[in-house]
């Protein structure tokens, strides 16, 4: 079943035009059109889909997933092709966002401006990483509903820009949300855990879960990691506890989702938090 999804959803159901005589096919698509927002597509089986002219993998049930970045253009090309070869274009409108500017004071200076040393290991954290965003495989486990993984105020929003001990860096990736330290993180989606590293040094205890179609989700500052890799896991499976680890101020958890290498805003999954 696909989830509910906040914020201003697409939804469309389609008759291609020039099909055959008694022939009707249907295109749907459902999730925010905006900045940091994800769409799932649902087609007829058998579909063949490129987004902007890049193929993607669609699931034998013809789903599909189209992200847009934090700073993605105003409009975004799907085109479908189905078994009797009629071609479907979509022309995705996408509205623009404005950004905060977050000020961050008092982290360590050493995890500001790393020596050359950490920059190393901050390297090697990156490359991890990026290997977990690289991963196509072919689960759809995103079907299933998000949520929120902690409970607590969002005191970081995505796509911020951050200013660092006073030095601009890149804008923020993800939501943070601040919880008493222990408190218990769970699994946002189904999905299988594809790292779970102790002591990355931005990030500190991390978990990643890959949701499938590049999709994959990312817990960061862990104080205590509770699954380990290629475990497969439920939405809402602990997964770790809220902590203080890598580059923070203070406990909280922050929770990052990506289709490959596009940052996506992981609120827009799940709407407002819950009191």
């Amino acid at each position: 079943m696909i989830g509910r999804w906040a914020g201003t959803a697409a939804a469309a159901v389609l008759i291609v035009a020039g099909a055959p005589p008694g022939a009707a096919h249907e295109l749907s698509l459902e999730g925010p059109l905006t900045q940091g927002g994800l769409v799932i597509g649902r087609g007829d089986a058998g579909i063949a889909v490129t987004v902007d002219g890049r193929a993607v993998r669609v699931s034998p049930e013809g789903l599909f997933l189209v992200g847009f970045g934090r700073d993605a253009p105003p409009t975004v090309e799907v085109r479908v092709r189905y078994r009797d070869g009629v071609t479907t274009v979509r022309v995705l409108h996408v509205a623009r966002r404005t950004y905060q500017v977050q000020r961050i004071d008092g982290l360590p200076p050493r995890t500001v401006t790393p020596t050359p040393e950490d920059l190393e290991r901050i390297r090697l954290d990156g490359a991890a990483i990026a290997a977990v965003r690289a991963r196509d495989s072919s689960r759809a486990d995103f079907a299933s509903r998000f949520q929120w993984p902690v409970r607590g105020r969002v005191s970081g929003v995505f796509g911020s820009q951050r200013i660092l001990n006073g030095k601009p860096r890149h804008p923020h990736g993800g939501v943070d949300v601040v919880a008493p330290p222990g408190t218990p993180v769970a699994a946002s989606a189904d999905g299988v855990v594809v790292l779970a590293h102790p002591d990355m040094f931005l990030t500190g205890r991390t978990v990643m879960i890959d949701h499938g179609h590049g999709l994959a989700s990312v817990y960061a500052h862990m104080s205590e990691i509770l699954v380990t890799q290629g475990q497969r896991v439920a939405r809402g499976t602990p997964i770790g506890r809220v902590g203080a680890s890598g580059r923070v101020t203070g406990p909280h958890l922050h929770w990052g989702v990506s289709l490959f290498d596009t940052r996506l805003d992981p609120a827009l999954l799940v709407g407002p938090m819950a009191e």
